[in-house]
């Protein structure tokens, strides 16, 4: 690397560090200590590495830069200002205010360049992975042998707390597995946490357990830039396993008296802290979110030189394009935001009995063939999930072209992995476990939430009807925990024809994530009394029974509950009854209050009949009659057999109601 090019990446080092510490001083609150420490790696990586161009931030064949220690977000946001992406130095000096582009931590969506929303730790490193995914199985369906129009490299970086974290552990073993090769993380090794130096909590051997999960392991100084681009090129020379480089650093470097201190860790260095630091620098104490003028002259030639990368790229794919128009074709169905027209979907009839499960497993095949572009898996319970894709085999390091990937027993894991697949860009993707372990799946699923991810989320043996298995694997309060994320929907299919209703919904939208809840016992496909039935579940519940005028008493079940109700509503031949499936009580609540009203009158008494907490439904009956549901574990036996036991019987449940009714 030449001298000048060496001397220009201090400066951009330098020009980070006053930025982070004025953003953090100013907003009083903020990380300064990652930003400080790793200034030069940003620099590098931003400058010299990465394939990228600020002014088209989205162009496909990007790298990926992933800030998994997203409590440094002022390395992140100060390098997308100085490289020259649309984030401005006032943005900058709104840092962690309200309304700002420069959130406290990285917000996919919010902030141009961000490629995923990151702070709870190794959450980033873990979707970088599902991103590495994500570049084989494009470049295996793309590439061809005259053009490569997709190879480029994910790149993360993360801090002790995110080696820490069980999902980095999950994400980097299947990682290792897999083999990939265009995966580098660097390891940001200060060895401090918030409470202090890492030696109270965290003495093992990183580097050894990479190594036996299949990496490469390799490392230096955070300081020394020509080491740093050297051990770069030695993480791109390996293809066959991804890379972590451990790079030794300081915390909060600079700074005369908070150099490698917890106490940079989270919190403003104090003012008189910056001024002595910009002093010892070298910058005039009295200069505000300084950047160096040779800093600005570095990005602004790099600009030229980003623009005839993609130029030469835009080029290369052109002529893939002009040379295989039928691959070109299947490029566009994969990037494109439209529902798939031309979908065939099972159909199912009347006095038919099938599990939802069962009935999930044929209409997602029949999805896969329709949406080439659909790839997921199963937490090791692809068989019990019935989510396998048939004949379309698995993805593996030595076939990118399977469809089906196989995450194993790493439920957090594939969570977050899942979201990366589907931040990369165009693929469709599901992933698969139990109702009861998506508490283990939390904190991914309400990441995909809060980015607005279409992840479709397929979890099966939905209550506690999966009977012996007993309580550690009957769900009870578990719909109730999904139903109450933001912006994710629930759905709950009474049977096959809703199922495949709801399907067609989930195909359709983009809006957020989906969460489809199925059942392991077979459900008899009933009759529907509303002719628009098919139009009305996707507000959320609909008529399955109704009576002439007011009814006497409304009841409102979702899933396998619903033929319950139905039960029910024959022991109550002396009352006029209305049976509603509600199979998605979030669209439900989103309906004006009319529509809401015309369903389920006011002054009419409801009950609804549900096998989980009964927690959320007064939302829906307003204080005006009964939840029947399960506010306690559940217990070993047969399903049908437990549910008796915990309340849910026909007789027992009519014979309540006819005293309120």
């Amino acid at each position: 690397m030449k001298n000048e090019t060496m001397e220009a990446i201090r400066k951009v080092a330098l020009s980070v560090r006053t930025l982070t510490m004025d953003a953090v001083q100013k907003a009083n609150s903020g990380h300064p200590g990652l930003p400080m420490g790793c200034a030069e790696l940003g620099a590098v990586l931003f400058g010299e590495v990465l394939r990228h161009n600020p002014a088209t931030p989205d162009w496909v064949n990007r790298d990926r830069f992933v800030l998994s220690a997203g409590h440094g977000s002022m390395l992140l946001y100060s390098l997308l200002h100085l490289s020259g992406y649309d984030l401005s130095l006032e943005e900058l000096k709104n840092f962690r205010q309200l309304g700002s582009k420069t959130p406290g931590h990285p917000e996919h969506g919010v902030t141009v360049g961000v490629e995923t929303t990151t702070g709870p730790l190794g959450q980033g490193l873990a979707n970088a992975v599902g991103m590495a995914i994500a570049e084989t199985i494009l470049a295996d369906r793309f590439n061809t042998k005259d053009h490569t129009i997709i190879d480029h490299y994910t790149y993360a970086l993360a801090g002790d707390g995110c080696m820490m974290e069980g999902v980095t552990s999950e994400a980097a073993s299947l990682a290792g597995h897999l083999g990939l090769g265009k995966l580098i993380v660097f390891y940001d090794s200060n060895k401090i946490t918030i409470d202090g130096s890492t030696d109270i909590t965290f003495t093992e051997d990183v580097t050894r357990r990479y190594q036996a999960y299949g990496w490469q392991t390799l490392s230096g100084s955070a300081y020394d830039i020509g080491e740093i681009v050297g051990l770069i090129e030695q993480a791109k020379a390996e293809t066959q396993r991804p890379t972590l480089i451990v790079l030794t650093s300081v915390i909060a470097k600079g700074s005369p008296h908070l150099a490698g201190s917890h106490k940079a860790h989270g919190a403003p260095l104090g003012e008189e802290e910056v001024a002595l630091t910009k002093k010892a620098l070298g910058v005039p104490e009295t200069a505000m979110f300084y950047i160096d003028p040779q800093a600005k002259d570095y990005f602004g030639q790099k600009q030229i030189v980003w623009a005839e990368q993609q130029k030469q790229w835009q080029q290369e794919y052109t002529e893939w394009r002009q040379a295989n128009p039928e691959l070109y074709k299947l490029w566009q169905r994969f990037f494109a935001e439209d529902e798939p027209a031309d979908l065939k979907l099972p159909d199912y009839k009347v006095g038919d009995a099938i599990a939802t499960r069962s009935s999930g497993h044929e209409i997602l095949n029949a999805t896969a063939q329709g949406m080439p572009y659909l790839i997921g898996g199963s937490a090791d319970l692809a068989g019990s999930n019935k989510t396998d894709l048939k004949g379309l085999g698995e993805y593996q390091k030595t076939n990118h072209s399977g469809r089906n990937i196989c995450f194993g027993v790493r439920e957090h894991g594939m969570g977050a992995v899942t979201n990366g697949l589907a931040l990369h860009g165009g693929l469709r993707v599901f992933c698969a476990t139990f109702l009861v372990f998506s508490d283990y799946m939390r904190p991914p699923i309400r990441l995909a939430a809060l980015m607005k991810l279409p992840v479709i989320y397929i979890f099966t043996h939905d209550s506690i009807f999966v009977g012996e298995d007993g309580p550690t694997h009957q769900p009870v309060e578990q719909l109730a925990a999904l139903r109450i994320i933001p912006d994710l929907l629930v759905f709950r299919p009474a049977d096959a024809q809703e199922h495949v209703e709801l399907w067609k919904l989930v195909c359709g939208y983009k809006d957020g994530p989906i969460a489809m809840a199925l059942s392991r016992q077979n459900l008899a496909v009933f009759e529907k009394q509303d002719p628009d039935w098919k139009k009305q579940i996707k507000r959320g519940a609909y008529i399955v029974k109704d009576c002439a005028g007011t009814p006497d008493l409304i009841l409102i079940a979702s899933g396998s509950e619903v033929g319950l109700a139905l039960q029910v509503a024959a022991q109550l031949e002396d009352k006029k009854i209305r049976v509603v499936s509600m199979p998605c009580r979030e669209l439900f609540l989103q309906q004006p209050a009319a529509r809401q009203n015309e369903l389920l009158p006011p002054e009419v008494t409801k009950a609804v009949i549900e096998a989980g907490v009964t927690f959320g439904w007064q939302d829906i009956i307003k204080g005006k009659g009964m939840v029947f549901g399960i506010d306690r574990f559940g217990e070993s036996g047969p399903g049908k057999s437990v549910a008796e036991y915990l309340g849910l019987k026909v007789t027992k449940i009519a014979a309540d109601l006819k005293q309120i009714t």
